[in-house]
């Protein structure tokens, strides 16, 4: 007859141990998932407290107004919003901002600055692609 010794009966009955906690974990349903607050009235306060509702902000119909002032730029409780002023009266460097994609690295200058960031930031994103592609 074997002899088990001290050890290994002990090894045994951690074991024994951890498979009924583990049946008892699943059979008391500890393990399902979340609700997600799907059964929690609305304005009741959970864990993260009450639910904050929407602020409605009201939009400007006015044709008169909304021709004659930049909507929406003053931040202010009091005051009114900026009258628009002819267009010689601003700057022309205004008239020339690009408003479409940023130019493609082959159509920018490589003494810049912006040329050498643009150039790192998509290096980093292909390093990052790859990675994720590299099996370990």
């Amino acid at each position: 007859m074997a002899a088990f010794t001290l050890s290994s009966l002990s090894k045994c009955a951690r074991i024994f141990q951890l498979s009924s906690l583990q049946n008892v974990v699943f059979k008391a349903n500890y393990a399902k998932p979340a609700l997600g607050g799907l059964g929690k009235k609305a304005g009741k306060a959970g864990k993260l407290g009450p639910v904050v509702e929407k602020k409605v902000l009201p939009v400007e119909t006015d044709p008169e107004k909304l021709v004659n002032y930049a909507c929406g730029s003053n931040i202010l409780k009091q005051g009114q919003d900026v009258k628009l002023a002819a267009d010689s009266e601003y700057p022309e460097w205004l008239w020339n901002l690009r408003l479409g994609k940023p130019p493609p690295l082959e159509e920018m200058d490589p003494n810049t600055t912006q040329y050498w960031r643009r150039l790192r930031k998509m290096n980093l994103r292909r390093n990052a692609q790859l990675m994720k592609l590299k099996k370990f």
